[in-house]
C-alpha cells in the first residue's frame, strides 16, 4: 500500500510542477477544459497538486518505515 501512495504522490508532484512552473506552456489541445482558466488558477491548482503529492509521499514514507 505504501508503494501505491508513493507512486500517486510522485505523479501529483510532477504534474503539479508542470502547472506551477509553466502554466502557459501546457498543451492546450490536451487540456481543452483548462484553456479558459487564467494562469493564476492553473498555478494554484499546480501548487495544490504538489502539496498533495508531498503529503502522500510523506505518508508513504511513514507507513513504510
Amino acid at each position: 500500500m505504501s508503494y501505491v501512495l508513493l507512486a500517486i504522490g510522485l505523479v501529483f508532484v510532477v504534474e503539479g510542477l508542470v502547472y506551477a512552473l509553466a502554466p502557459s506552456r501546457i498543451l492546450e489541445e490536451a487540456l481543452e477544459l483548462l484553456r479558459r482558466l487564467p494562469p493564476q488558477t492553473r498555478r494554484a491548482m499546480g501548487l495544490a497538486a504538489v502539496a498533495a503529492g508531498v503529503a502522500l509521499i510523506w505518508l508513504a514514507q511513514r507507513l513504510a518505515g
